[in-house]
């Protein structure tokens, strides 16, 4: 009855999600950034470390979803790229000044993506009118809406959710994305009546470093060596609650 996709910042993180149970990944990086374009080493290694489902993300930087005609030209190439390398699907989503779905760049690349399931990533929570942004991401042929309900977590966007998993029927799958963990899925599922999720099932690993340089960071100030990734313990954990 129901999918899990796992957001997945490194292969190590994709091997994790399938020894967890996850039906699918979505490869990415910058995670900071809310997720940009894998490396095309990343997306080899991770085709070739997994036999589910692989999605990757084309998003050429972070901050706004408008994108310039060389970003979008960026874009194809990736498309082509995660193409060649096996992935089996992709995830993208592009908007005009205005807050609305942009058409004309979603339909080149679409066109790009073609053969390939395409999701239509949490840009839609940027959309200024979610049920019009609906109505145009089915248009363009997309598979999938990945959504917080345009709130910051998907617990609290679970009213607007469960309106468009009403509203878009057996046409697109919603996702629900964003703060859903093995505390809160099972309730989620009953006020969205979604059958697809997605989440990250994130854990701090600790550095195998001996020598560390105290002078010096690189990113995050309280462990600069720290690494956090998903963990099958933490996948199995969430998948548990729908599961039984």
């Amino acid at each position: 009855m129901y999918r899990f996709e796992i957001c997945a910042n490194s292969v190590a993180s994709c091997i994790a999600a399938q020894e967890g149970g996850a039906d699918r990944v979505e490869l990415c990086s910058g995670i900071p950034e809310g997720g940009t374009t894998p490396s095309f080493g990343m997306i080899r290694k991770a085709r070739e470390s997994i036999n589910i489902g692989l999605n990757v993300i084309i998003r050429p930087r972070g901050g706004d979803f408008l994108y310039s005609p060389e970003e979008l030209e960026e874009m194809t190439y990736d498309i082509h790229t995660a193409k060649e390398l096996g992935a089996d699907g992709l995830v993208f989503g592009c908007l005009t000044r205005e807050g609305h779905v942009d058409k004309k760049a979603m339909s080149m690349l679409m066109e790009a993506a073609e053969g390939l399931p395409v999701t239509f990533h949490r840009a839609f929570d940027h959309a200024a009118d979610p049920m019009l942004a609906l109505e145009d991401i089915i248009d363009l042929g997309c598979a999938r809406i990945l959504t917080s309900g345009c709130r910051p977590t998907a617990m609290e966007g679970a009213a607007l959710l469960s309106q468009l998993v009403k509203e878009a029927g057996e046409r697109i799958i919603i996702m629900p994305g964003c703060g859903v963990n093995e505390g809160n899925i099972q309730e989620l599922a009953r006020l969205s009546g979604a059958r697809e999720f997605h989440f990250s099932a994130r854990e701090p690993v600790a550095s195998g470093m001996l020598f560390r340089n105290p002078e010096v960071t690189m990113g995050s100030e309280s462990d600069p060596y720290g690494i956090v990734q998903t963990t099958a313990r933490r996948v199995a954990a969430t998948i548990a609650p729908l599961k039984s």
